[in-house]
């Protein structure tokens, strides 16, 4: 009870964010960071990013790799504006984060995260969560395009199947399909899956690579990986090593460097496949 104690008085001291008015003139497709560093409040002493810079076109599909602990999901995470840049700057279509509202940016970014967050409720409640305003169409083609109708059906309730707390009544490869179904929802123009294929039995993992290339389909995409077997058909690649961008190209073109990272890394990964 201390524990939880303590956690609830974290979250009450939590400022509140104001997210601003969600409306933008155009979808926001193409991301770019300027030498952009980043420490956490707890920890100014280390960055995690040190000096990070890149460019993702509208419509490109990227992969972030690296280490755990490189600075992946830190960028991710800065890219939905979790955080803000400690120094650098972040632009969004060529405009600097700062003359965007948090809701600008958030409503035109969907997220497939590895560890899904789903709520208490129903089916439904959850796939809907990507657009309140849905018609129960919209929902039912969403989740057929992210290959979970046929599962749902089989409830006896259908969607309106209580999930459990946390999604504890479903699979773990049914809890991704629900994401990616309230993503598809969502319809954003920029994409993020972070290690969305991870930790999956074959068939899921078949099922859920099937669902993720339709919701990836001229969407600018971010991939988060550690397994390189999933990345290779993306237009770039940039390896993350101690919070710096150490190589960047296509998988072929960095397979040529034979003292790159991560050609060492594929190497590593396919011998011991």
């Amino acid at each position: 009870s201390l524990g939880a104690s303590v956690r609830m008085r974290e979250l009450l001291e939590t400022p509140i964010e104001h997210l601003g008015e969600a409306e933008t003139p155009l979808p926001l497709t193409s991301i770019e960071l300027r030498d952009v560093h980043f420490a956490y409040k707890e920890r100014q002493e280390a960055n995690v990013l040190d000096g990070i810079t890149l460019s993702i076109a509208a419509g490109e599909r990227v992969a972030l790799v690296g280490a755990s602990g490189a600075g992946k999901s830190t960028t991710a995470a800065l890219i939905q504006r979790m955080y803000e840049p400690t120094s650098g700057e972040l632009l969004y279509n060529g405009i600097p984060a700062q003359e965007l509202s948090l809701a600008q940016v958030r409503s035109n970014i969907g997220l497939v995260p590895q560890d899904i967050v789903l709520f208490g409720g129903t089916i439904e409640d959850n796939i809907r969560y990507g657009d309140l305003d849905a018609s129960k169409e919209a929902v039912i083609e969403a989740s057929r395009s992210a290959n979970a109708l046929d599962f749902i059906e089989s409830f006896s309730d259908g969607f309106a199947t209580t999930v459990g707390e946390r999604g504890i009544k479903l699979s773990g490869g049914q809890r991704q399909r629900i994401a990616i179904a309230r993503a598809l929802l969502k319809n954003p123009p920029i994409l993020i899956l972070d290690e969305a294929t991870s930790s999956l039995d074959a068939t899921s993992e078949n099922l859920i690579q099937e669902a993720l290339e339709r919701l990836m389909k001229d969407r600018t995409t971010i991939i988060i990986a550690h397994r390189l077997s999933t990345v290779r058909s993306c237009d770039r690649i940039f390896v993350f090593n101690e919070g710096k961008i150490e190589e960047a190209g296509s998988h072929e073109e960095l397979l040529r460097n034979e003292s790159g990272l991560y050609k060492r890394w594929c190497d590593l990964q396919f011998i011991n496949a």
